[in-house]
């Protein structure tokens, strides 16, 4: 299947399906060679800003914001071909969400605070010297900026 055809579908599905189909493309693209340690780290930051409401109010906002998560940076052509990393990222997602929806002092963070991460190999962000929380794989995840949630 095709990122195209996959953000085209979070964009008719309700709400909270669409989140979930996003963060799964998401942590598949950008950490599907990842431990799920790593995988379940990228998910929490996506979750993480969608709280803050800085980048959008959903999952989808947050991971197609521009130039921030890979489903905005890779062609809209790439094909999710990698099925076993697809059922993997599904899984880690739907996990990661159901972390999430604990009470903050309840769930398991493993990256407590960060608010962003990048390969090294692939890309040299202006704020990689930021405050490091953890290196996980070939991603290392920051707190760029402290991120509250938005007030109801």
């Amino acid at each position: 299947m095709k990122l195209a055809w996959i953000l085209w579908l979070a964009s008719v599905l309700p709400p909270q399906t669409a989140d979930s189909l996003c963060l799964s493309t998401t942590v598949y693209l950008e950490a599907r060679d990842q431990s799920v340690r790593g995988q379940k780290a990228v998910a929490e930051v996506a979750l993480r800003r969608r709280d803050s409401g800085l980048w959008g109010d959903t999952v989808c906002d947050v991971v197609t914001a521009r130039k921030q998560f890979a489903p905005t940076l890779v062609s809209p052509g790439t094909r999710l071909g990698n099925t076993e990393a697809w059922a993997e990222a599904v899984t880690i997602a739907l996990d990661a969400e159901q972390n999430w929806a604990l009470p903050p002092g309840e769930r398991k963070e493993i990256v407590p605070g960060a608010s962003h991460f990048a390969a090294h190999a692939i890309a040299s962000p202006s704020w990689r010297t930021a405050y490091q929380v953890a290196t996980i794989g070939d991603h290392t995840f920051y707190k760029v900026q402290s991120l509250k949630p938005r007030r109801s």
